[in-house]
């Protein structure tokens, strides 16, 4: 059934729309899952950001397809038929199994293929996440006995490393805005594409770096969220947050460039990048041109070449070595906590080298 959005708050409808599908594709999952867990769905519902509500479904689902097709915890055919039962009569080596076990290795036959299928460590800590909410949740709500998840092994993660934090350096950006300025690193037939989208392409590199937007952040831009008359434009992020944030001259220059020479004005659609068929660009196709111009500014292949969120941390490592705060720098990049932002500040390339070279307590230096 196609909808036709009714919005009467201040979030486009682009978004509006992207929410209801991802809304869509929960109460799809919910549809197949145990009816004795209808409470929990009202729960997320109510306390989680919408994306967040589908991987917790997601994963939740996952475990319930195990319970079903690898074991004999329950006698139910479909994960919609599984009673309360087998959750209260579940311990927790049951679930420590699954993730410890399973969840590491197990297989997906396709039509024509058998997959070996691996988690790696990241991926098992979200899966035991989700379960100890939702256990959690079925204990407080008194329908299940015990809380097992006390009970579940820990899953070590590797601490992220301020070294291991992947950006460009300023001289790679550099090299990348000469890349999409005029062609430079590009092959015959990129350099076709390129003469008819290198404004646009220049516009969303310059908001990737200058601003550290998310992916979905820039893909959801329209071309009324921008304001020059105010000197603002709009960010929509994460739980309906909307941000007036203020454009720079460059950021302004190369947008109104983009909209004067190349972006078709004449078409319905309100989004302010458009692929060529005058469609809103896709989070896929973004992804792919930055990991193009990218490669090209660190001289690697395209198989190297960097994902958008890394020039998020180009732009964290470029304001913080700027001299800004790292408390502003948090705002900006819209981080839910500081900490986050201190692993960029970590990362400064010679920060030690600079504060002793600047703190000399002899006179005569």
């Amino acid at each position: 059934m196609d909808y036709k959005v009714h919005n009467k708050t201040d979030i486009p409808d682009n978004i509006v729309e992207n929410q209801n599908k991802i809304i869509d594709k929960s109460i799809k999952i919910q549809h197949a899952l145990p009816f004795f867990m209808q409470d929990f769905f009202i729960y997320l519902k109510n306390s989680v950001a919408i994306s967040s509500r589908r991987a917790y479904l997601s994963d939740i689902m996952f475990f319930c397809e195990y319970l079903v097709n690898e074991t004999d915890l329950t006698n139910a055919k479909k994960t919609k038929n599984i009673e309360i039962d087998t959750f209260n009569n579940m311990k927790a080596r049951d679930i420590n199994y699954f993730l410890g076990e399973y969840c590491t290795r197990y297989f997906v036959e396709t039509k024509n293929s058998k997959y070996i299928m691996k988690n790696n460590n990241r991926t098992l800590s979200r899966k035991r996440s989700s379960l100890t909410v939702l256990f959690k949740f079925l204990y407080r709500n008194e329908q299940i006995e015990n809380n097992i998840t006390e009970g579940l092994n820990p899953i070590k993660l590797p601490k992220l490393q301020p070294d291991a934090i992947k950006k460009l350096e300023i001289d790679e950006v550099a090299k990348m805005l000469k890349a999409v300025e005029n062609g430079e690193g590009l092959s015959e037939k990129q350099k076709q594409y390129w003469q008819k989208t290198k404004h646009r392409d220049k516009a969303i590199i310059m908001l990737f770096v200058t601003y550290g937007l998310r992916l979905s952040e820039l893909q959801q831009l329209n071309v009324n969220s921008f304001s020059f008359k105010r000197g603002t434009f709009k960010i929509y992020r994460k739980r309906d947050k909307i941000v007036d944030m203020p454009i720079n001259k460059s950021v302004e220059k190369s947008i109104k460039t983009y909209l004067n020479i190349e972006r078709n004005m004449n078409t319905t659609e309100s989004a302010l990048f458009l692929s060529l068929q005058n469609q809103r660009m896709s989070t896929r196709a973004i992804r792919k041109l930055i990991k193009k111009y990218t490669a090209i500014g660190m001289e690697t292949s395209y198989e190297n070449g960097y994902s958008p969120h890394k020039l998020r941390a180009t732009a964290a490592t470029s304001l913080l070595e700027h001299g800004f705060s790292i408390y502003d720098v948090k705002s900006l990049l819209d981080h839910d906590n500081v900490t986050t932002t201190q692993l960029y500040a970590s990362h400064r390339k010679n920060a030690k080298r600079n504060i002793i070279k600047n703190f000399e307590l002899d006179d005569e230096y």
